[in-house]
């Protein structure tokens, strides 16, 4: 097929999976109050949610059914295929039970290297090298470990950064947009990757409908299986015919890894445990800047549309000026860190002496 029918039969996809999420979501919000799936607000300390209402979560299990809806449409069956649709499955069953009745994170943990494994030993899809800038380096034995690490990682990260109405349906959107383009660019017509990125845009699309500020349904932990499929794809990508490089389909969700790394080092930095809820996320620091929520979030839509665009220079147009906006973009970042308390607390502590000479 030339480009025009193969854009129309993108457009296609798309539009049938947006439909079904955003349909699909009415019944998956009056299922969690059913269930009592729902998250209520509260004043713990810690709390990262900034919602002031009850409201219904499980929106990430309307994205898998989207997707599944999707891929016995438009999918084609392999073991790859196979071991994905495994893998997604106990990631949902998973998030499903957290965001009934929630359970340890070694419990969930568990959960996440059982998908993982899956897509590692059945589905043969491994991390064996990396590819960036003209470099590479070969894992051998070590591809095993790294790859379950890398998909554990990149499950968690679109989770612990959704704080906030829209914000990790839109983050991911855009990576799959994104990678979507590239593959046309590259002429995968067809290929696994432009299959999956295509029907989860359509998924994401939909569910972003109705949890875009005011938000009337969150993804839950089932947000997890945004970025368990993240993993697939940039591995996916990085086995492709048309080497991308795995350097950059990761720049491309730059704005969730950062932010779950500046989470990390500010917990530790402060003796707590990694994995602690803050309020210092990115979003917290723009909300602080007195934006309003619509506009915290519209910010790191730009951002991070800004780290895809250059993933997309780099790749699509010049490589030597692509990694030059890389230092650029490294460079902001490093500026936005001094200047905020997204690691360290800059407020000075004022030492005050009382009348017998001490400090208060």
């Amino acid at each position: 097929m030339n480009l025009k029918r193969q854009l129309l039969y993108a457009g296609i996809i798309v539009l049938v999976t947006f439909l079904f999420s955003a349909i699909i979501m009415i019944f998956i919000k009056k299922i969690a109050f059913h269930i009592n799936a729902i998250d209520k607000p509260t004043n713990k300390e810690g709390n990262r949610h900034i919602h002031k209402k009850v409201t219904p979560k499980l929106g990430g299990v309307g994205i898998f059914l989207a997707f599944l809806f999707g891929y016995m449409l438009f999918g084609e069956q392999s073991v790859r295929m196979n071991a994905i649709l495994i893998g997604s499955f106990i990631i949902i069953l998973t998030g499903i039970i957290d965001d009934i009745n929630p359970i340890r994170a070694s419990q969930k943990l568990i959960g996440h290297i059982i998908a993982a494994a899956v897509i590692v030993f059945y589905g043969k899809i491994l991390l064996n090298n990396i590819s960036a800038f003209g470099y590479q380096i070969d894992f051998g034995l070590m591809s095993y470990p790294l790859t379950l690490l890398f998909i554990i990682g990149c499950t968690n990260i679109i989770n612990l950064i959704d704080g906030m109405d829209g914000l990790s349906g839109g983050i991911c959107s855009i990576f799959f947009f994104t990678i979507s383009v590239l593959c046309f660019y590259q002429e995968r017509y067809g290929s696994l990757v432009l299959i999956l990125c295509l029907i989860m845009l359509g998924s994401t699309l939909g569910f972003l409908f109705h949890n875009f500020y005011p938000a009337t349904i969150f993804a839950g932990d089932c947000a997890t299986f945004m970025g368990f499929i993240i993993s697939v794809i940039t591995l996916l990508e990085f086995k492709g015919p048309a080497l991308i490089g795995f350097f950059v389909p990761l720049t491309i969700i730059g704005i969730p890894i950062l932010d779950t790394l500046f989470a990390i080092i500010r917990r530790l930095l402060k003796g707590q445990p990694p994995f602690q809820a803050d309020k210092q996320h990115l979003h917290h620091q723009l909300l602080g800047m007195n934006f309003s929520h619509r506009t915290t979030v519209l910010i790191i839509y730009a951002i991070n549309i800004l780290f895809a665009a250059t993933s997309m220079f780099y790749t699509i147009v010049d490589q030597k000026i692509g990694q030059i906006l890389y230092v650029i973009i490294f460079f902001l970042v490093i500026w936005f860190v001094l200047h905020t308390t997204i690691i360290t607390d800059k407020t000075k502590k004022l030492k005050i002496k009382n009348h017998n000479g001490k400090e208060v």
